[in-house]
């Protein structure tokens, strides 16, 4: 009889047909089997995203594997442990799109303006760009600080004790400045008792007597029916996008205005307007001062360099410290205007060094003729220090807007 346990496919004599495996064989198998399964290691840990493997914690019997045996890749443990794509994704960290741009775009210089940097690059077609010169980084920085956006409406009011040293010129260069580099349009309101000039420095004494000369008298006279900036328009005169009130120009109603009528008209401005600038005049004991000063934000002091002008702006600090002023005093910006060209044994320096010690910042305006002639200011005719001046001092003003 032939052996079947140790040739199992052997065929019988009788059908040709093969043989059944014996019971206890077939017991034997299949131990066999459950041993290899059972030996081989399961996953400990879940695989790590850094690594990108999987290790393997060794069990009992792993010992009788044999080290060439492949890990099961579709057991339910390696199932539960592989990383799936939704995984590696929630586990990679994504760039922040809206705060760093500049992950997939390259940061590209400023364009050069002017000068050696600005030729090259109009000469390349702009393959070379050197970026903008220390100079005109300063200028940029000047216009993003006077450009910054404001949350409510601020007033500065510039005065002075003296008259002819350059207070009204300030307030339209300044103005004008401020209407170049904002994207709202500032007010500028000539509250000068004594028959201010400040829309014709503005405009011309010519354009604005062939408009309808309407003063800050005729907007007092209809004030509470005014209630949209089309109404406000129409006792507004405009220099480009400087928006003005006139000064009352009859000598017999002119110091007439009283502080409670400012601050209406304040209270009115501010409705529309982010930033006013309110000429003074000269003093700070006429009717309306005391309204102006309580609703300033900050001061423009004018001065000038000679000696009579600093000692008065001098004065006018320390009345302001004494009678209740003290942060505007302390936070003023002092305007010097080299309106009149003083002799060389007047020192300069001196006087600047002197002024700078009791304010927030002292600013020189440089001798133009197209301010000491006392006629039409405008921009363009000005020198580039001039414009310069006035652009520190409308940022400067700005700055003091908290």
């Amino acid at each position: 009889m032939p052996d079947i346990t140790s040739s199992p496919s052997s065929m019988s004599e009788a059908g040709n047909q093969p043989t059944r495996r014996s019971s206890w064989a077939e017991a034997a198998a299949a131990a066999d089997v459950a041993k290899l399964v059972t030996s081989v290691p399961v996953p400990n840990r879940a695989p790590s995203s850094s690594q990108g493997t999987i290790s393997y914690a060794p069990q009992a019997g792993a010992d009788d594997v044999p080290p060439s045996l492949p890990a099961p890749t579709d057991t339910p443990a390696f199932r539960r442990t592989r990383p799936t794509t939704a995984d590696v994704i929630a586990e990679t960290p994504m760039p922040d799109f809206i705060s760093s741009p500049g992950l997939f775009v390259k940061e590209q210089k400023p364009r050069p303006v002017g000068g050696l940097r600005g030729a090259i690059y109009n000469m390349t077609g702009g393959a070379w760009n050197m970026g903008p010169s220390p100079k005109q980084r300063q200028e940029d920085e000047l216009a993003r600080r006077i450009s910054r956006q404001l949350q409510g409406s601020y007033n500065t009011a510039v005065l002075s004790l003296k008259g002819g040293i350059g207070k009204t010129s300030t307030t339209v260069g300044v103005g004008l400045t401020l209407a170049e580099y904002r994207g709202d349009a500032p007010c500028a309101i000539d509250a000068n008792p004594d028959s201010g000039d400040l829309v014709e420095r503005a405009l011309g004494e010519g354009i604005y007597q062939q408009s309808s000369p309407r003063t800050i008298t005729d907007l007092l006279e209809t004030i509470e029916s005014i209630d949209s900036l089309t109404a406000l328009s129409r006792y507004m005169h405009h220099a480009g996008r400087l928006h003005l009130i006139a000064g009352e120009q009859d000598p017999e109603v002119s110091d007439s205005l009283t502080a409670e009528e400012y601050l209406r008209i304040r209270k009115l401005i501010s409705a529309y307007y982010s930033v006013a600038l309110t000429d003074c005049g000269t003093g700070v004991t006429h009717n309306a001062m005391s309204g102006i000063l309580q609703s300033a934000d900050n001061l423009v002091i004018a001065a000038g360099y000679a000696v009579s002008g600093a000692k008065r702006a001098r004065s006018t600090l320390q009345w302001l410290a004494s009678h209740g002023y003290e942060d505007l005093a302390r936070n003023a910006i002092v305007v010097i205007t080299d309106k009149d060209e003083v002799s060389s044994r007047v020192d300069k320096d001196a006087i600047e060094e002197h002024l700078a010690g009791i304010c927030r910042e002292l600013i020189a305006v440089p001798h133009d003729r197209g301010v000491a002639d006392g006629d039409l200011v405008t921009l363009d005719v000005l020198r580039p220090d001039t414009r310069r001046a006035y652009k520190e001092i409308a940022a400067a003003i700005v700055d003091g807007y908290r």
